[in-house]
């Protein structure tokens, strides 16, 4: 069985650029079957100020209006996905971007409001392979951005983490599927503060022992919530780290499996 990584840019790679096109370098040179995904970095907040539309966060997560929905679309599935698959052709890793709408290949339903309205967010209820699977035995990297549709005409703003696991799960039946989380940090950390305290080997054991004792960032806890969702349903693995995991051998990472 093949091998289908699956690999998350989180925003403070896209925000930098020279990281960004060491990292997008990196990508083009993976030889097995590769899918990217992205966020959003701090363009659309700063795209919003410029333009005062107020941004609305709750707990590090994007209230989505009409005008907010409008504006992510031109910053995610344009400006961002568009420079990234630019830079990958001129690497010679030939890509197309995607949203979710795009070839339908990533059905949502519009969050339900209970203690808070998120607006037009998506929460992913299902994958389709198919157009994908053509492009990547063509030897074409998808790239998608956190925008997906509900099937009836409404685009919706996604979490990209969960986009990146639910992708990984949605071919886990065809390949044996790899999913990368990379960010600044090198992994999940004991102490924030010091990147040296990796744990290299996350097990669900031990995930809830650290959520027991509080010993985990906030800000991590929803990652760590896609990485197990995808181990639970047949993902090979999950790597959290820098980018350099991808291509640096002995480079600290945490790397979770199935038991």
């Amino acid at each position: 069985m093949k091998t289908l990584k699956i690999i998350k840019i989180g925003g403070n790679i896209i925000d930098d650029a020279k990281a960004l096109d060491d990292f997008l370098y990196h990508f083009s040179k993976i030889e097995s079957p590769k899918i990217l995904v992205h966020g959003g970095g701090k363009l659309a907040t700063k795209l919003a100020e410029q333009m005062n539309m107020k941004v609305q966060m709750t707990d590090g997560r994007r209230i989505t209006d009409t005008k907010t929905l409008d504006l992510i679309t031109m910053v995610y599935a344009g400006k961002i996905n568009k420079s990234i698959v630019a830079t990958l052709q001129k690497n010679t890793c030939n890509a197309i971007g995607f949203t979710g709408a795009d070839g339908n290949t990533i059905l949502s339903v519009k969050r339900p409001v209970k203690e808070i309205d998120y607006g037009f967010v998506g929460d992913v209820i299902k994958v389709n392979t198919t157009v994908l699977e053509t492009l990547l035995t063509q030897n074409i990297a998808p790239v998608f951005c956190a925008i997906t549709h509900n099937n009836d005409g409404q685009l919706l703003n996604t979490n990209a983490d969960t986009i990146a696991a639910e992708l990984a799960i949605g071919f886990a039946q065809q390949y044996k599927t790899e999913l990368y989380y990379c960010f600044e940090k090198s992994g999940v950390l004991i102490n924030v503060e010091n990147d040296n305290s990796v744990i290299e080997h996350l097990s669900k054991e031990t995930y809830q022992e650290l959520l027991a004792q509080q010993s985990i960032a906030n800000g991590m806890l929803p990652k760590l919530n896609n990485c197990f969702h995808a181990i639970d349903h047949q993902v090979h693995k999950v790597c959290l780290g820098k980018p350099s995991m991808l291509y640096k051998q002995n480079s600290k990472h945490t790397t979770i499996q199935a038991s």
